[in-house]
């Protein structure tokens, strides 16, 4: 089969609430013809099915879009500014530098951009990758499976259902099992009572079992059970046919890494700098891809910031090199962004993203550069598991761009 090869200035891989930001500011501020692709056949990302309100904040004007809403706003800004949005569209691979090989049903295509912008996403560790051991039956989901099942095509779920997790995600998942007309029979954590205090929302109305692992999944028509077992040593089995594992989540980044973009290993994300550049040349990356996960706010937000850096790349073919990365002693667990690289000014909303693996009550936050401080900062609440807090950036002009890492740790 022919493929036909076409040019453009910007193309946006992904077509969530980030990479819709970015064609809409792009397009907006006359990059030229601005291209988003994505793979599924309705743009808008994640939030397409997930029917809470709450989504937006400042970004729409107040905070009580629903999922559905608000990607249908996201979509309507990026046309309404003029980029090209184009569904049902899969990139398959690289065929150069700045050049992507896509397939769709109207045939086989080459795109060649002067500068390309992942917001590809993160998606939920599924339950084989987490090891939990047993059968495979039906009834076992992750979040953005159970939403789709019950919001995109009006699927059938069980009677009694089992959540993996206490995080915000968590809730939102009980809350969909819950208009499915099933019974949340527990939220299941290996998380510590305290962590819990500062997440679980007010009116939930079941049981939260802490410190507490999942061992194993039963049944084999259906499933039956899930069985787990306490800090103290205790086992049980946990009657249900429905179990949704939610959080850990892992960035789409395969083809960051296909473009030869050098990983973090902390976000597990493309690393980039202030101005989303990764290490390969011409290529940004935003959103979810560079943490799982944040907000549909908050990657709209990141969207929307990287056109004033693409455009200067545009104009001036500029790429920095040697960036020294910015890394995090345990129990940190990543920051991001992870790179520090000339002209980028500061992050989004002056200030790093940070998470930690454990609980820490008002922790001091240390910034070195081969022994050398930079900036220390005490934080005024307490820093929790699966939730980010922030380490504000002012420092980043005391950084040595010719040095070593820069160490962010706990003291």
């Amino acid at each position: 089969m022919t493929r036909r090869e076409r040019t453009v200035d910007v193309l946006v891989v992904g077509g969530g609430p980030a990479g819709l930001g970015a064609g809409a500011e792009l397009a907006a501020s006359g990059a030229g013809r601005v291209e988003i692709l994505e793979r599924e056949q309705t743009a808008g990302g994640v939030p397409r099915h997930c029917h809470h309100g709450g989504f937006g904040g400042r970004t729409l004007g107040g905070g009580g879009a629903t999922g559905p809403a608000f990607a249908r706003g996201c979509v309507a800004a990026a046309v309404r500014a003029g980029a090209t949005l184009r569904t049902g569209v899969t990139v398959t691979g690289w065929a150069g530098p700045l050049t992507v090989d896509t397939t769709a049903p109207t045939g086989l295509e080459r795109i060649t951009a002067r500068a390309v912008v992942l917001a590809t996403g993160a998606r939920e560790r599924s339950r084989s990758a987490r090891l939990v051991p047993g059968s495979r039956p039906p009834g076992v989901y992750t979040t953005g499976e159970l939403q789709q099942a019950v919001h995109l095509h009006r699927q059938r779920i069980g009677s009694r259902a089992v959540v993996i997790g206490d995080g915000p995600v968590a809730h939102a998942a009980a809350d969909t099992l819950r208009v499915a007309g099933a019974e949340v029979v527990a939220l299941v954590t290996d998380q510590p009572p305290a962590r819990l205090a500062a997440l679980t929302r007010g009116g939930d109305r079941a049981p939260v079992l802490t410190r507490t692992t999942v061992t194993a999944l039963t049944g084999r028509e259906r499933l039956t059970g899930v069985s787990v077992r306490h800090h103290d040593g205790r086992t049980a089995t946990l009657r249900c046919d429905t179990v949704v594992f939610t959080g850990d989540w892992i960035p789409e980044h395969e083809l960051a890494r296909r473009a030869g973009a050098v990983l973090d290993p902390g976000t597990r994300g493309p690393a980039y700098d202030t101005a989303h550049r990764t290490s390969a040349t011409g290529i940004f990356a935003v959103g979810n891809l560079l943490h799982g996960v944040e907000s549909a706010g908050v990657a709209l937000a990141e969207g929307r910031s990287v056109a004033a850096p693409v455009l200067r790349h545009l104009a001036t073919g500029d790429w920095p090199t040697g960036r020294p990365s910015v890394v995090v002693d345990p129990p940190l667990l990543w920051i991001a962004p992870n790179l520090v690289g000339p002209g980028g000014g500061p992050p989004l909303d002056g200030r790093f993203t940070l998470r930690t693996t454990r609980g820490l009550s008002s922790p001091l936050l240390v910034a070195r550069q081969d022994g050398r401080e930079l900036h220390r900062q005490r934080l005024l609440r307490p820093a929790v598991p699966d939730r980010p807090f922030p380490l504000r950036a002012g420092w980043l002009d005391r950084v040595d761009p010719h040095g070593g890492p820069v160490r962010i740790s706990v003291c």
